[in-house]
């Protein structure tokens, strides 16, 4: 690897800065939107639960049920979405028509979920919530994957990236900040009822969401050059995605380190209430939700410096330490400990600040080497799985706690028992101290610096000439991606994993079909068992389904999407069945495929007559 190193030293410099520096003007108004959506989270899920159980009057198991299905299917919209905008050819691109009818749509269903008709209680409340929280997720999807998948696209260099994103998290932050501040003051200063303020929240934020989403796209242009592009086709892109190792390795962190923001976004209302217990909780709870964003939002630059000073990764390793000893000290709090909650969830939100914009800054990065490999921008798929894992896991994060929380006793509005206090205490402050340290055990093992991507760089712009490239990773010649027969061949066998390729020309040519149709009907087996179970659970809506039900929602969810993966992928095998492709190429595309595995490459690298990078 010492010729690597020589190699990325004398061609870094000459593709460190690809593309020009972003002006303020489009940062802000990329940022910006960013603003009215965070908002909309913080009384989604810091507020709703509680207001729908407390106040409506919504059984606990009904909402964590409601919530495990709106987060199921707004998961399996994803990468549809993704592979949807790549795919897109307009006048106004590929990212901006989705925002522009998107977050209006988006807007409407907010205002409904916070504006539950008064008369509805009990199980007609919980069907308005589950219709209102699914159709604001599946409205925020169409929007914000175009939104998300934007912003790699407007610079490639690695610095700029994460002033780029520093600016749409400090948005992110102040909308939060906003969000998490007014029901308090609201109902402190003006006297309204929690149903007055929602009314006004939902107004104001979905107006404000459709105005900045508005000026993005009339003012923000997409780079011709990226949307011009062919994109690929959704299944092997899926495999070729996960083969990006420092992709994979960043999304398995991201993935585990969502659990450690899931939890507590759902159990900070009760921990407040219920093991702090001060006097005025709605008020706190504004408090603690507002300093924890405000010292985010502060630390901000702060990071940035640092992130330019040591790099990304070092930057981002460090954060962890906030959230892994305030979590362990919000342990031992308890009645009366306000101020040392406050100071504590200060000092967690200091970390939060590295994480927003790092973590898509990197994984720009890793976009960037996804091309060098595949030739394609693939931003929206890649933001696809950004989104859907964590959501996935993020599901029963969210859902369970409160489902365990039914099943140990929970009664709304009550002094309780010892046993569910102790629960919502380990659950908000152990949980995600854990999964905060696996998530840093992860993350540690990512391969990619400055010096590594801007010779990434140059290897794009090597393979727009026609000329092989290194890849600085594995030190390994990446020949120039070309269009035509070969490289079609090479997307089609993507679609079959390398078990199944070995199985076809061990066994015959109706395996592959067999393969396929035997996974398909596995899943949709599962997601079949766990709809029957959870509609035999709910049969009358006075009844408390129960924290089980949620995990099968999960579970049921889970299996739909790796149905509908397989599903994709009957026409290919019946394809590979009728002898389309050469078992010659066959072989040949097995090798290139176990070659990069083992290199660490995401795909096929081995060409003769590349060593020299000639």
């Amino acid at each position: 690897m010492g010729s690597v190193g020589a190699k990325i030293g004398g061609e870094a410099a000459s593709a460190a800065h690809s593309s020009e520096p972003l002006t303020l003007r489009i940062k802000l108004l990329y940022g910006a939107p960013s603003f009215a959506g965070a908002a909309m989270i913080i009384p989604i899920f810091i507020h709703m639960p509680k207001f729908y159980a407390d106040v409506v009057l919504v059984p606990l198991g009904y909402l964590a049920m409601a919530i495990a299905i709106a987060r199921s299917l707004d998961a399996l919209s994803d990468p549809l979405m993704g592979w949807i905008s790549d795919h897109t050819h307009t006048r106004l691109g590929r990212r901006r028509p989705y925002m522009l009818f998107g977050a209006p749509l988006c807007g409407v269903a907010f205002f409904c979920l916070l504006n539950p008709p008064q008369s509805f209680t009990g199980g007609r409340a919980a069907i308005w919530f589950g219709v209102t929280f699914i159709l604001y997720f599946i409205f925020h999807t169409i929007y914000v994957l175009p939104h998300y998948a934007l912003g790699p696209e407007l610079t490639q260099n690695y610095h700029e990236r994460s002033s780029l994103f520093a600016w749409r998290e400090s948005f992110t932050i102040l909308g939060t900040i906003v969000a998490a501040a007014a029901p308090g003051v609201m109902m402190q200063a003006f006297h309204m009822t929690e149903r007055q303020v929602f009314f006004r929240l939902g107004i104001f934020f979905g107006v404000m969401l459709s105005v900045l989403y508005g000026l993005l796209v009339l003012t923000v242009k997409e780079r011709p050059d990226f949307v011009a592009r062919e994109s690929n086709p959704l299944v092997p892109g899926v495999r070729r995605a996960l083969r990006n190792r420092p992709f994979a390795i960043l999304l398995g962190s991201y993935v585990v380190s969502s659990i450690s923001g899931a939890i507590p976004a759902t159990m900070m209302p009760f921990f407040n209430a219920y093991v702090i217990r001060p006097r005025n909780p709605t008020f706190w709870l504004s408090m603690l939700l507002l300093g924890y964003f405000a010292f985010a939002f502060m630390s901000l630059p702060v990071w940035v410096a640092i992130a330019r000073r040591v790099g990304k990764l070092n930057a981002y390793l460090a954060s962890f330490f906030l959230g892994i000893s305030g979590g362990g000290a919000m342990f031992i709090l308890g009645p009366g400990d306000t101020w040392w909650l406050l100071v504590l969830i200060c000092w967690a939100g200091i970390g939060l600040g590295a994480g927003l914009f790092l973590t898509p800054s990197m994984q720009a990065d890793v976009i960037d080497y996804d091309e060098l490999y595949t030739g394609k921008r693939r931003e929206a798929q890649y933001t696809a799985f950004w989104s859907m894992l964590p959501k996935f896991v993020a599901i029963p994060s969210a859902a369970i706690p409160i489902a365990v929380l039914a099943s140990l006793g929970y009664i709304p509005n009550a002094v309780q028992t010892p046993r569910v206090v102790f629960a919502i205490r380990a659950i908000f402050a152990l949980g995600p101290a854990v999964c905060s340290m696996l998530s840093y055990l992860i993350a540690r093992r990512f391969p990619m610096t400055e010096a590594i991507h801007n010779t990434i760089l140059d290897g794009i712009q090597r393979h727009e000439r026609g000329v092989a490239a290194l890849d600085p990773m594995t030190g390994l010649m990446v020949p120039a991606p070309k269009a035509g027969h070969d490289e079609d061949v090479g997307w089609f066998l993507d679609y079959f994993s390398i078990g199944e390729l070995k199985r076809y020309l061990a066994t015959g040519a109706s395996r592959p079909v067999r393969d396929v149709l035997t996974a398909a009907a596995l899943s949709i087996g599962v997601s079949a068992l766990s709809v029957i179970y959870v509609l035999r659970r709910v049969s009358s809506l006075r009844a408390d389904p129960g924290a089980m039900t949620s995990l099968v929602v999960v579970t049921a969810g889970l299996a739909f999407a790796i149905f509908v993966f397989h599903l994709m992928r009957l026409g290919p095998a019946r394809r590979l069945a009728a002898g389309e492709v050469p078992a010659d190429a066959v072989r040949a595309h097995l090798g290139q495929v176990v070659e990069a595995i083992r290199e660490g490459a995401p795909t096929a690298v081995v060409e003769s007559g590349v060593a020299d990078g000639s």
